[in-house]
């Protein structure tokens, strides 16, 4: 099936559909209006390059994919202050070292939501604790996570070393469970 491009229709066929896919990915409302207009804009300066092997959406969904990855990238280049702060958390010698100590340990989580009010609710939580999580740290996860990229491509995406990016993962990851277990876990 060719499919035509009808750009005077984008706007109310798909800027609510856009809105939320960026939403649910940069976790800020104007800069996720931002990036759907930049996608439209980019929409129409590239049109000659739409085929019709895909629908409208998927095509302007694409574009809308590496404006956020553009995004990504540009704030992974921003200097962002680092601070080492000893975890606490792990043991620091012998044979446990960097394993959990037995009160430090995270709580062990019970299955998910049953209900899809409980499943909204707890995404809401994540996508605020996403939020808090330091710019790069944010982007890193939610390319990896999210959206599901592999990560010799978040590296090459954020320009960040393999090991980088998993020292990143796993700050990230304890301090999103930290997060959800402080305010899903009450």
């Amino acid at each position: 099936m060719n499919h035509q491009l009808n750009p005077d229709g984008w706007v109310d066929n798909y800027a609510d559909i856009l809105f939320r896919y960026a939403l649910t990915r940069i976790n800020k409302s104007v800069l996720a209006e931002g990036l759907v207009q930049e996608t439209f804009l980019a929409g129409i300066k590239s049109s000659s390059s739409f085929k019709g092997e895909s629908s409208e959406l998927t095509w302007l969904t694409a574009i809308l994919k590496r404006k956020i990855i553009d995004h990504y990238r540009k704030n992974s280049r921003k200097k962002e202050l680092s601070f080492e702060m000893p975890d606490e958390r792990f043991a620091k010698q012998g044979m446990l070292d960097d394993h959990w100590l037995e009160n430090k340990a995270p709580k062990e989580w019970q299955t998910m939501a049953d209900s899809d009010l409980e499943n909204e609710e707890f995404m809401n939580i994540l996508q605020a604790c996403i939020r808090h999580l330091p710019e790069k740290w944010a982007s890193c996860f939610m390319l990896r996570v999210m959206d599901e990229m592999n990560g010799e491509e978040v590296c090459k995406e954020l320009e960040i070393s393999s090991s980088n990016m998993w020292v990143i993962m796993h700050r990230a990851r304890l301090q999103l469970r930290d997060c959800v277990e402080k305010s899903w876990f009450k």
